[in-house]
């Protein structure tokens, strides 16, 4: 499956260098140090999530198919013309963003409105290429790599610890069910 998203995404005219580029222009904004190959390896990480594939491969297709112009109306509208209130193309693209948290979707939503990059060359639809879910799917995919990466450099710092309960604090409780 990972083959077949990989190739989806060149199909669209995705090269994982583009996105890789556009994670670490933005993470290099709090982490000057951040490397490219560091970008990348997180990006790789994203790209084994079997629901970021799945999320891809069903993104793309409706894309070929909109720009084939073979969906029955009104999706063929909706989505060869990326209007504004469809929606779904977004909702997609935050079923990759939610693996990672509320830092991740912050980050789409963030994207989405300022387009860098492949982004926002995808969202200009142009060669009459339709986009619509590419561009958030992309989005989505530097999102969660910039998600995982500040995750990555928080591991084990203010991490939460478990506390402890004393047996006055257990008192009344109910007991704990057992298996």
């Amino acid at each position: 499956m990972h083959e077949a998203a990989g190739e989806a995404l060149r199909r669209r005219g995705v090269r994982v260098e583009d996105v890789v580029r556009v994670a670490c222009d933005i993470a290099r904004e709090r982490r000057p140090q951040v490397t490219f190959a560091e970008c990348r390896t997180h990006l790789e990480k994203v790209l084994e999530k079997r629901e970021v594939l799945y999320a891809i491969l069903t993104g793309v297709v409706l894309d070929e198919l909109a720009e084939a112009g073979t969906l029955p109306e009104p999706l063929q509208e909706a989505i060869a013309s990326d209007l504004p209130l469809y929606g779904i193309d977004e909702i997609l693209a935050t079923s990759i963003t939610n693996i990672y948290g509320a830092v991740s979707l912050t980050r789409f939503g963030y994207l989405d409105k300022k387009k860098p990059g492949v982004v926002g060359d995808l969202n200009r639809h142009r060669n009459g290429r339709v986009h619509t879910f590419m561009d958030d799917l992309v989005a989505a995919l530097v999102a969660a790599t910039l998600a995982r990466m500040e995750h990555s450099a928080q591991k084990g710092a203010g991490r939460l610890t478990k506390p402890e309960v004393t047996a006055d604090a257990q008192e009344g409780l109910p007991p704990a069910a057992s298996g």
